[in-house]
């Protein structure tokens, strides 16, 4: 891919040229799609539907969080947690001065005013440790139980993947909370992780939650957000790189019903040569004003050649009264790269599969069954973590059952 000859500035303009729908600045300078990350909350605007960041949230459901509402507590320290898995990944809560050494251990910092509240909140940290050098065959599961929506709660955990280690970390939040928290995520070089995070709330929960990447050396990261339930669920997720060969693998699968608003963001910035990214999103909607939306940006910087990015996002409407939002960008400033696509498409049911399945006798309701499961099958495939992805199968299927399919 050769980006073409900038065109000349005219009108005001800034000098640009286009590579494949995707503008291609004459400067490096940084996204104009992403804030400037900063811990502290005076250093961003209160959320504003004027914002791009924030334009389709429905701000007045945040209920204070993304303003000045007091944060009440810690979670994971003042409510229910539950640790399973290997003795060997060294999970401790930490606070004073060794956790505020450990905070910003990613490289990366809150974007928003929401973020960088909690980040200040949040006095302790859950730290999860993976000693380098050691692959561990079993996941660590960590649980969080909210039980009250009368009270804000912050959180920071950070889970730290020594080089060369292998893991896979799940973090699961169940029940009802109001909670802002930041996931900083670091692998180190040659380094496997995959990470998976599933929101299973009860309808009133509120839950903003910021996840910060960094990629190592020729390590491998492998993200999942698995969102179901709440009111109102933003996951927002940062990735940088620190050297060439990083590959991360961004997946999702979420679905809303009646009322619920689920929103996803990814922000990944290719600074570093020959690293990979890709990303894959499928959401289903079902109910009187369900909404999901979907934001995947990533910037390709001038030092940035020979990446290779791809993201996708698909969105399948069961019922009238449901929208679907997807906004795929590319900013590339160098044309010496790999490969850098995107594609997103919302539909209903496929008439052709369910026309094929009804053909060979298939009831019509089973038939829709099928569709859906085939639907998410690819990414509910791409979950290593056996318990998280059975799971994630029985949510699914209590989902259509509401559906009445």
């Amino acid at each position: 891919m050769t980006a073409s000859t900038p065109v000349v500035s005219q009108h005001g303009l800034t000098e640009h040229s286009h590579v494949g729908g995707a503008t291609v600045r004459s400067k490096g300078i940084d996204s104009h799609l992403h804030g400037v990350g900063s811990a502290d909350p005076e250093s961003h605007p209160l959320p504003s539907s004027k914002s791009e960041a924030w334009r389709f949230t429905p701000l007045r459901r945040l209920q204070g969080l993304g303003e000045d509402r007091a944060f009440d507590g810690i979670v994971g320290a003042d409510n229910e947690r539950t640790v399973e898995g290997p003795a060997g990944i060294i999970v401790r809560r930490v606070s004073g001065a060794e956790a505020a050494a450990l905070k910003g251990i990613s490289g990366n910092l809150p974007t928003d005013r929401p973020s960088a509240r909690a980040w200040q909140a949040s006095e302790s940290i859950l730290l999860i440790d993976v000693p380098a050098q050691t692959e561990f065959r079993e996941p660590l599961i960590v649980t969080f139980a909210g039980g009250t929506v009368d009270r804000a709660f912050a959180g920071h955990l950070i889970v730290r993947v020594g080089a060369h280690a292998k893991a896979q970390v799940a973090i699961l939040h169940e029940g009802t909370q109001l909670l802002s928290d930041n996931m900083e995520i670091v692998v180190g070089d040659g380094a496997q992780l995959e990470f998976v995070a599933l929101e299973e709330w009860d309808s009133q929960a509120v839950h903003l939650s910021h996840h910060h990447i960094r990629v190592g050396r020729d390590a491998t990261v492998k993200h999942t957000a698995l969102t179901f339930g709440g009111d109102l669920v933003r996951v927002v997720a940062d990735v940088v790189y620190d050297g060439p060969g990083g590959d991360v693998e961004l997946n999702g699968v979420y679905f809303a019903d009646a009322g619920q608003h689920l929103e996803h963001r990814l922000f990944v910035d290719h600074a570093v040569p020959h690293c990979k990214s890709r990303a894959l999103y499928k959401g289903a909607l079902q109910g009187d004003k369900a909404r999901t939306v979907w934001i995947g940006d990533v910037l390709i910087r001038r030092a940035a050649e020979g990446t290779d990015t791809y993201e996708l996002n698909r969105n399948l409407v069961l019922t009238e009264g449901a929208r679907a939002d997807s906004v795929p960008n590319l900013e590339i400033e160098t044309g010496e790269i790999v490969g850098a696509g995107h594609a997103s498409a919302t539909g209903r049911f496929d008439d052709e599969q369910l026309f094929y399945l009804l053909s060979r006798g298939i009831p019509a309701e089973v038939a829709k069954r099928l569709v859906v499961r085939g639907f998410f099958g690819e990414v509910l495939l791409k979950i290593g973590i056996e318990s998280v992805r059975a799971r994630t199968a029985d949510i699914i299927e209590r989902e259509l059952a509401i559906a009445g399919i």
